[in-house]
């Protein structure tokens, strides 16, 4: 029995942690041939050895996005060596908390590369490819998913700069979806809130521990499994059911 992705091609980047693993997994479970596309290459070979052992296809990628030719070849590798591109998860993040005044600037550069000019550089470069998927792939429909966070919508003191850059996803995701949507290209925003990964783990505890702590205290933290499970939902819904935006909150464990 086929499984509801058989036949598609999915794209995930930062697949080398968190997120981006659970995605590629639960991706390639539902029948997708998944492309692993990050910087780390011995992640990307582990994770494409454990979903091909797992019957599943993975074409590992090795690429910086926010470098804009390493993003295109990286979706051009891809489309050559399947044939096609139906899903595209921008999944690669980086967040640096911290004041605006006496950070490093250097670190705020990296981060705006990351989660701004990485996105655009890859859905630019796959676009192309997602619009001819849905006008002939299996299921006549191509996704775009862009894994952004609560801060897109909240802005706390110490977080910034890193909500300039989330901010900056959720505008363009709701500006992609209006010029896309009508060629049957579904593009949707999905924004965690208080999840346990790599992503923060560049922040110095004395700036980051005392901002977050009284919510790790009293709140039970999401896993990267369950913003997959997200992922997962927003791109196997029926053709004509698009989600614009998912929110995927922790539980307060009282």
């Amino acid at each position: 029995m086929a499984s509801k992705l058989t036949g598609t091609v999915a794209l995930v980047t930062g697949a080398s942690s968190g997120i981006g693993e659970a995605t590629a997994r639960q991706l390639a479970e539902l029948g997708a041939s998944v492309a692993l596309v990050a910087r780390r290459k011995d992640r990307l070979d582990a994770l494409a050895a454990e979903i091909e052992k797992a019957g599943g296809t993975a074409l590992v990628v090795e690429a910086d996005i926010t470098d804009r030719t390493q993003a295109e070849a990286a979706v051009e590798q891809t489309v050559d060596h399947f044939g096609r591109l139906d899903t595209l998860v921008n999944n690669a993040g980086l967040m640096l908390l911290g004041p605006v005044v006496g950070a490093d600037a250097e670190e705020w550069e990296r981060m705006i590369a990351v989660n701004v000019q990485g996105l655009l550089y890859t859905t630019r470069a796959a676009l192309p490819h997602l619009l001819k998927a849905a006008e002939d792939g299996p299921r006549r429909v191509a996704d775009i998913v862009n894994i952004s966070s609560i801060a897109g919508r909240v802005a706390w003191n110490g977080y910034g700069v890193y909500n300039l850059t989330k901010f900056g996803v959720n505008g363009f995701t709701e500006s992609l979806r209006q010029e896309v949507t009508q060629r049957h290209v579904r593009v949707g925003v999905l924004e965690p809130g208080g999840v346990n990964t790599e992503l923060d783990s560049h922040n110095k505890p004395e700036i980051h521990g005392e901002m977050i702590q009284p919510f790790l205290d009293t709140t039970e933290i999401l896993a990267p499994e369950d913003i997959a499970d997200g992922v997962t939902y927003m791109v196997t819904r029926p053709r004509h059911a698009s989600i614009a935006e998912l929110w995927i909150m922790p539980t307060d464990q009282a």
